[in-house]
């Protein structure tokens, strides 16, 4: 019996790992696919049946997707876009968060609604006020055409609740009692309580606004104002595409986002943890 029931653990787990295996697989498959095209020629990128590996390391797919575009000013306004998305969703999301989770005032619920409706509606429906309230301000074409719809943040608002709900009411209360303000006990007691959550919502919103190509390419047609992402764009042909040089521009424009999760793994994973438990 017990022999039987070391067998059946030993293949359930055998099965698990099999499992993660083919996933991990699965997932690296097309990053390594982008890296082997980066070197590839054009002609062995588009061959029947596939080149898995080029005949010759070819170098000069980078060159050609320096060439192609400002790469220099592409960095320059992700890295802008990124840095303002994020403190303006930490900033305001973290005082609505704390308003809807520790304080109470009229049609508190009401709002609340809004915010989550606001959620659940597609982005693309607010494209075009957005645009046009820009336009009339004669704001296109700049870096805060860019940051505009990430001014406030629902996702942000609500994912601070959470992380403030989980905090006692008792902390707050003792705050009060020891003559600290609605102010002082936001910003001296509880925000640095969720510092984790705080440092996961800035690399949500950083990979968000990373990840944004529908918006930079509406409200930014310069192409020295884009982002990398609607830059990259650009390099899709309307008949042809040289895919190798894509994928070497592609490759360029992932150095930011691998260097961020280097960088905040560790936050990342535990602002998760704690947001998903009280």
């Amino acid at each position: 019996m017990k022999h039987s029931l070391n067998s059946s653990r030993k293949l359930s787990t055998a099965l698990i790992y099999a499992a993660l295996i083919a996933g991990s697989i699965t997932m690296i498959f097309p990053f390594a696919w982008m890296l082997l095209t980066s070197f590839k020629t054009q002609a062995e990128s588009m061959a029947i049946p596939p080149q898995i590996f080029p005949a010759q390391w070819n170098f000069d797919n980078f060159a050609k997707a320096l060439e192609s575009l400002p790469f220099w000013n592409l960095y320059m306004n992700t890295f802008l876009l990124i840095f303002f998305r994020v403190i303006c969703a930490v900033v305001f999301s973290s005082m609505a968060g704390y308003a809807f989770a520790k304080l109470e005032f009229p049609c508190k619920n009401l709002l609340f609604g809004l915010v989550l409706m606001q959620m659940m509606l597609p982005s693309q429906i607010f494209i075009i006020p957005q645009y046009q309230m820009l336009a009339k301000m004669g704001m296109t074409n700049t870096i805060f055409a860019l940051v505009f719809p990430g001014l406030v943040s629902a996702f942000g608002t609500f994912f601070l609740r959470q992380a403030y709900m989980g905090l006692p009411n008792e902390i707050a209360e003792a705050a009060y009692l020891d003559g600290c303000t609605k102010w002082q006990t936001f910003t001296k007691v509880l925000l640095p309580l969720t510092k984790s959550s705080i440092a996961a919502l800035a690399i949500f919103t950083a990979v968000f606004a990373y990840a944004d190509l529908m918006w930079p390419l509406i409200c930014n047609t310069d192409l020295n104002m884009m982002t990398l992402s609607a830059g990259l764009s650009t390099l899709n042909g309307q008949y042809t595409t040289n895919f190798p040089v894509l994928m070497a521009g592609s490759l360029l424009a992932m150095v930011p986002m691998v260097l961020l999760y280097l960088m905040f793994q560790k936050q990342f994973i535990e602002g998760i943890a704690m947001t998903g438990g009280k």
